[in-house]
């Protein structure tokens, strides 16, 4: 299941510099992941700073 980015996230970017398969994106206000191109790694979440990324 892909992982999600929840409203608490401060655009920092750290999540799409780590992401193996280049699944997320800035978005409007806040970074979004691709579904379809996630592969529920988990590294994201691991290195959000503020734990606004959990599996959805």
């Amino acid at each position: 299941m892909a992982y999600q980015i929840s409203d608490e996230c401060v655009s920092c970017g750290t999540c799409a510099g780590v992401c193996p398969v280049s699944a997320i994106s800035e978005g409007d206000g806040k970074y979004v992941i691709d579904a379809d191109a996630c592969i529920s790694c988990g590294t994201c979440a691991g290195e959000c700073p503020v734990g606004a990324i959990s599996e959805g």
